[in-house]
């Protein structure tokens, strides 16, 4: 699978668990993490969209995890991996 593939498989998933409660949410954003992990050879600038896109997933899941809300980190995260579709070649 392509870089650009794996970040619109991010993205759709991010925008699927966005409309679930966490306990549906959390298994999404866990399955995405082989996923957002990896690209050894890519760009600088994929790399660091790949690392923002992850971070920013990341923060919404602890959110879930520990029951607080996600007011804009849903947001934040699909921001950061649109940002690396858009890089992504």
């Amino acid at each position: 699978m392509s870089e650009r593939e794996n970040a619109r498989q991010v993205l759709d998933a991010l925008k699927q668990a966005a409309a679930k409660p966490a306990p549906e949410a959390l298994p999404i954003l866990n399955g995405l993490i082989p996923l957002v992990q990896g690209g050894d050879g890519q760009s600088l600038e994929i790399q660091e969209a790949r690392a923002a896109a992850f971070l920013a997933i990341c923060e919404v899941g602890k959110a879930l995890h520990r029951g607080q809300p996600t007011d804009g980190l849903y947001a934040a995260a699909i921001a950061a991996t649109e940002r690396w579709v858009t890089v992504a070649k």
